[in-house]
């Protein structure tokens, strides 16, 4: 217990460090010279349990980083943004962990590095998973569950919303509103609610708040009651196994939330894709034109 306490407070006081680096202290992006100096070799992380974590690392490893003094700097997610915040508005060095969809990557511009090593997956997407027996308990939500998929395209500009300020609940009223055909198919089949409960659980990020109040909204509209609950990762994986909770829309597959859909494999039911397109890995703001790919960190 002693040792986490120390190594909890050793990455508090790295962060509290990297923070003051990243403000007015820092100087700009300078492409013409190396980038690890300039940031010294750190990479801005998340969470120490986020599976986005556990590659990172490993891409210190397999891209040799390690070796030339890269790190991988744990905070929160808060954290990283508030940190990529202050130094895009400076147009310093920065490199974070980042995934898609969410809106920091249209907000501050990022991209993504080439990872050719593949250590962060060749692709990922929002699943839709539910408790074992849904299908026969409430075979009209599950109907919508089946039914229920989006574009990245259209997500984004909800999130940023949202993020700017706007009502959840009118933002995504307003995406009803303006998208009465996808609407229609999401409820094809499915029969008025009257009544009928559901409960549906999402992780604290923000696409998928915006996902599960936009699923929340249109099944209340049809009938159901629908209550949402926001979780943690883990604690949301377990709701689900132990019947506890009913269905997500947000499970993060194959890679992000790969070691709880190994764990509960044979106790939750994998309906379908919801969102394809989506990504996790290394980004860095646009404006650092000659990194490009994860190597680029050793060779500039």
């Amino acid at each position: 217990m002693k040792k986490k306490v120390l190594l909890w407070l050793g990455s508090l006081l790295m962060l509290i460090s990297l923070v003051g680096c990243n403000s007015a202290q820092l100087p700009q992006y300078d492409a013409h010279k190396s980038l690890g100096p300039q940031i010294n070799y750190t990479i801005t992380g998340i969470e120490a349990g986020a599976g986005i974590m556990g590659n990172a690392n490993q891409a210190l490893t397999s891209y040799h980083l390690k070796e030339q003094k890269w790190q991988l700097m744990t905070s929160s997610t808060a954290a990283m943004i508030s940190t990529l915040d202050k130094a895009t508005k400076n147009k310093q060095p920065i490199v974070v962990t980042a995934w898609q969809p969410h809106w920091m990557v249209a907000k501050y511009h990022l991209k993504f590095l080439k990872d050719p090593k593949h250590i962060f997956g060749t692709g990922e997407s929002m699943q839709t998973v539910a408790r074992l027996g849904l299908k026969k308990d409430k075979p009209g939500a599950y109907q919508f569950l089946e039914n229920f998929h989006w574009q990245l395209k259209q997500a984004i500009p909800v999130m940023l919303k949202i993020n700017a300020g706007a009502s959840t609940k009118t933002t995504v009223k307003h995406y009803v509103q303006q998208h009465p055909q996808q609407v229609q198919q999401w409820l094809k089949n499915v029969p008025a609610g009257h009544g009928q409960k559901l409960t549906l659980v999402y992780m604290p990020y923000d696409y998928e708040t915006a996902t599960t109040h936009l699923a929340q909204y249109v099944l209340n509209k049809k009938g159901y009651n629908v209550e949402i609950r926001q979780l943690d990762v883990g604690v949301m994986w377990s709701a689900l196994a132990s019947h506890s909770a009913d269905a997500t829309l947000t499970a993060e597959l194959p890679v992000t939330h790969q070691l709880y859909a190994k764990k509960y494999r044979h106790k939750v039911d994998f309906i379908r894709k919801n969102l394809t397109g989506a990504k996790t890995g290394l980004a860095v703001p646009r404006y650092m034109t000659n990194v490009n790919s994860v190597e680029d960190l050793i060779n500039k």
